[in-house]
């Protein structure tokens, strides 16, 4: 890795959402607070994290989001109590829930939007290249989604961000890139120079089938393309436009990430995610699938 190119340290969780689709759930809770199977939502991207060599993750946070604050600090008194009742194996899953990060939250006082949420992390990141990742987007897979686009950035000083084949009739619900292949890139074909970006297209007017998932490795320069991005629907501020400033300016990559994405952001999607995951799940999940083979449909 060049002396000129930055590693990779720091990542964005935008976490300031109001949680509208799982009402009433999240009337007094944060979404990102609901379990799948036996942990919150947003641990699963913490734990990402964690396994890409992140050291300090950013919450872009709004009001009633101390539940996720509470959760990644340190619980001496419950640890305490579990060790006096003979439970040390709880007591240290508790203790290492925040896999020694440095967490920091800065709060977004106006739902503008996902560029404006990343804006808001400014000052935290600094000069010096993130991550961002989606709290309600859990990435399955043989490695760990960001740690590769980390890769891809130390590698080439270049923003990655990742991307998955969707089926067309379903590109209306995503972020979709028009690329060309990577030269001489020995991620092979799963590199992708983009050429732009288009936000939730048509399935006529899409220009591919490949829709960003929801992890991105950005350099500090993306600060200054959502400044200067006005408002579009909605009076929100996009990543995606900022995204296409950047690749047409500094350059983008596109990963197209073999992982199994779960987009847990709706009730359908987040069932989904916990009855995959369940399955996965070594304690029970032969038992669980034994379950399942014998429910009268």
């Amino acid at each position: 890795m060049s002396e000129k190119i930055k590693r990779v340290r720091k990542a964005v969780l935008p976490v300031a959402g109001l949680g509208t689709r799982f009402l009433p759930a999240t009337k007094a809770q944060p979404k990102e607070m609901l379990p799948v199977v036996d942990k919150p939502l947003i641990q699963y991207a913490v734990e990402e994290c964690i396994a890409s060599g992140i050291e300090h993750v950013i919450f872009v946070t709004g009001r009633r989001k101390y539940a996720i604050e509470d959760h990644f600090d340190l619980a001496p008194e419950l640890e305490q109590f579990l060790e006096e009742r003979g439970k040390p194996g709880l007591a240290r899953m508790v203790r290492e829930i925040s896999g020694g990060l440095h967490f920091s939250y800065t709060r977004q006082s106006e739902a503008l939007g996902l560029g404006h949420a990343v804006l808001t992390a400014r000052e935290l990141v600094g000069d010096e290249p993130f991550a961002v990742l989606l709290g309600d987007v859990i990435m399955d897979g043989p490695a760990p989604t960001t740690r590769a686009l980390c890769d891809i950035y130390e590698a080439t000083g270049v923003g990655a961000i990742a991307v998955e084949e969707v089926e067309r009739a379903r590109v209306h619900l995503y972020g979709v890139i028009d690329a060309s292949p990577a030269e001489k890139s020995k991620w092979g074909v799963r590199l992708l120079k983009v050429r732009d970006l288009v936000e939730k297209p048509a399935a006529d007017k899409a220009p591919s089938n490949l829709g960003v998932t929801g992890r991105y490795v950005l350099p500090p320069e993306i600060f200054d393309y959502l400044e200067n991005t006005k408002p579009g629907a909605g009076g929100e501020i996009q990543l995606t436009d900022g995204l296409q400033a950047l690749a047409r300016e500094r350059g983008l990559w596109a990963y197209i990430d073999p992982s199994k994405t779960h987009d847990a952001g709706d009730k359908l999607g987040f069932l989904k995610a916990t009855v995959e995951l369940a399955l996965k799940n070594p304690d029970f999940g032969d038992d669980f699938r034994t379950y399942l083979r014998g429910m009268k449909f």
